[in-house]
């Protein structure tokens, strides 16, 4: 008989069953230390959803109480006094300065910390990039008085240069128009804020662009490549969703930035249309001002206008994780 039509004509092997994939092992839950650190990462972040959810609780209730009485549009008034009777006030004027002075912040850091995380990695001799990024870390851990403090005392003085060029040479767009006195305004304010953002973005950024893959910057580089090129088609692509991340977290401090705020800014709860005049508030700078000397009514106002720099605060960050969660793609994780 032929071997060739034995094996031909054999059965075919009947299929073993699946065998039931146990979840607990799947997720490496098998030994009692796993499930002690599983239970206890689970824990962890249901504490944190309470406790999110304890404050939007808190500062929703107390913020009822005092926009129940409030004359005023809470959203568009001009004003704050809540000692008037009846009590008029409203976060007009404070969103405006909280969103500029944030705005500027970011137009003046992030293209400079992104330029120096770049100079960092890719272009720093060895022996300049410990110590540059040593004075960088030691920026971030400079407290906020102090950052005022100088802002106040060196900063403000030296800024009227900078004004008088500004009024100059741009005066009659009406956003750089500058009338005289002292610096204390929305730019100042951007710029010293723009100042303490800086060290968190670089050093993320820095981070973030150390992760690239070699082989995409050696490919790029055996296809003739400069090093510019490298950067612009490897390492900026692969750390885009880093960069925005630590914009993110920029953007999350000048937000809710209060002394160094309080201490340079001369506010007169008025919108300015120039950015050299003084002017305007910030959410946080003007709950620390006045929550001191406010009533109880007082301060269920001023945890009223924190409830709106919480809810911002939300918005900026989902916002940032949708923008992150559309270019995974760039990121490079799948590399």
């Amino acid at each position: 008989m032929d071997t060739s039509t034995q094996i031909t004509d054999a059965p075919p092997p009947t299929p073993q069953p699946a065998k039931p994939v146990d979840k607990a092992a799947a997720r490496g839950a098998t030994r009692p230390g796993d499930r002690i650190f599983l239970g206890l990462s689970r824990g962890s972040g249901i504490l944190l959803l309470v406790i999110m959810a304890a404050i939007a609780v808190f500062l929703t209730y107390r913020a009822s109480l005092a926009i129940s009485k409030d004359e005023g549009n809470f959203l568009t008034t001009f004003q704050w006094d809540t000692n008037a009777v009846p009590p008029v006030f409203g976060i007009a004027v404070l969103a405006f300065g909280t969103v500029v002075s944030s705005i500027i912040a970011m137009v003046i850091a992030v293209p400079i910390a992104v330029a120096i995380a770049l100079f960092l990695t890719h272009y720093a001799p060895r022996r300049l990039r410990g110590p540059i990024a040593y004075v960088i870390d030691l920026l971030a851990a400079v407290p906020s008085i102090v950052y005022g403090l100088w802002g106040a005392l060196i900063l403000v003085p030296h800024m009227n240069g900078l004004f008088g060029w500004l009024n100059d040479y741009l005066g009659w767009t009406g956003v750089f128009s500058w009338e005289g006195g002292p610096a204390r305004s929305m730019l100042t304010v951007g710029i010293l804020l723009a100042i303490m953002i800086l060290p968190i973005i670089t050093n993320v950024s820095r981070e973030v662009f150390r992760q690239v893959p070699q082989m995409h910057e050696e490919a790029a580089l055996a296809l003739g490549a400069t090093r510019w090129e490298v950067i612009r088609m490897a390492v900026l692509p692969f750390g885009r969703s880093g960069v925005i991340s630590a914009s993110m977290l920029g953007l999350g401090r000048a937000l809710g930035e209060t002394m160094a705020v309080a201490t340079v800014l001369s506010p007169t709860f008025d919108i300015q249309a120039s950015l050299l005049d003084p002017g305007g508030g910030t959410f946080a700078q003007n709950i620390a001002s006045k929550f001191g000397e406010a009533s109880v009514f007082g301060q269920d106002a001023l945890i009223a206008s924190g409830l709106v720099l919480f809810v911002i605060t939300l918005l900026v960050n989902g916002a940032a994780r949708a923008i992150i969660a559309r270019r995974k793609e760039y990121s490079g994780a799948n590399a």
